[in-house]
């Protein structure tokens, strides 16, 4: 029951080429920074990443972006990352975008078993339709478009279906975490890290203050550890290295 892994190197080395990573965060906040970086210099490649988006050119995925390791992204924003539409729009990635809530329940769905759902969300859109740009080629015309997805009438609106998600690995960052791997979230970083782990095989979490069995409130915990297999305890220094897109203040 004990899933503690004490260095971040050992928890990601069997993550192998061409691995499907569903990885949690929303824009900077709450993304398994620590989890990424050891993957980085490990030198895994052709990875298959599901996200909400794909970091900073120099923070959190784009750090593997930029290095050429990721193949696939499947993901609802792609701001904030000038290498991510270098490479999209010369057929070096393959992009496949999702309405943002979509995303998250067919990450969710997949971690409950639910193959697929219908939601009314990309009806009468390419997203229903197909034609999306999966991947260009070098000279700009579209090389994979995304196919077309069934459609059907509930309660006389028009719905499509979309699949689960389920991955090879999951990482993601929690701020509180037992040895059994019980997750509890801070704020914005609640909004995709539990639903990433729920649809790894396995599951790896960096917290920032591991605490021991029984110190959790089970009421107050957001994630249980069944979802999780390895927890990897972040130093003081890491667990502070937190950063965000863009900071406004008022006058």
């Amino acid at each position: 029951m004990d899933k503690v892994i004490r260095k971040p190197a050992d928890a990601v080395a069997d993550v192998p080429d061409g691995a499907s990573l569903a990885v949690g965060g929303f824009g900077l906040n709450g993304i398994p920074e620590t989890l990424i970086r050891a993957l980085h210099a490990q030198g895994t490649a052709r990875l298959q990443v599901v996200s909400n988006n794909c970091g900073t050119d120099d923070r959190g995925l784009g750090i593997l972006l930029a290095a050429g390791r990721i193949s696939r992204v499947t993901g609802s924003y792609v701001g904030e990352n000038k290498e991510f539409a270098r490479q999209y729009l010369s057929g070096e990635l393959e992009v496949e975008l999702v309405p943002q809530g979509t995303l998250a329940e067919r990450l969710r769905a997949g971690g409950c078993g639910i193959p697929a759902f219908y939601t009314p969300a990309g009806v009468g859109t390419q997203v229903a339709d197909g034609g999306l740009p999966w991947r260009y080629a070098a000279d700009g015309t579209v090389a994979l478009p995304s196919p077309a997805k069934e459609t059907r009438d509930y309660g006389g609106r028009p719905h499509v279906l979309e699949r689960g998600i389920t991955t090879d690995f999951a990482l993601v960052r929690a701020w509180r975490g037992d040895r059994h791997g019980n997750l509890v979230f801070r704020r914005a970083a609640a909004n995709f890290n539990p639903l990433a782990a729920m649809a790894g095989r396995i599951t790896i979490a960096e917290v920032e203050e591991l605490v021991e069995p029984g110190t959790l409130d089970p009421g107050q915990v957001h994630l249980p550890g069944v979802f999780v297999q390895r927890v990897v305890p972040l130093t003081p220094a890491q667990a502070a290295d937190k950063q965000i897109e863009k900071r406004t203040v008022r006058a």
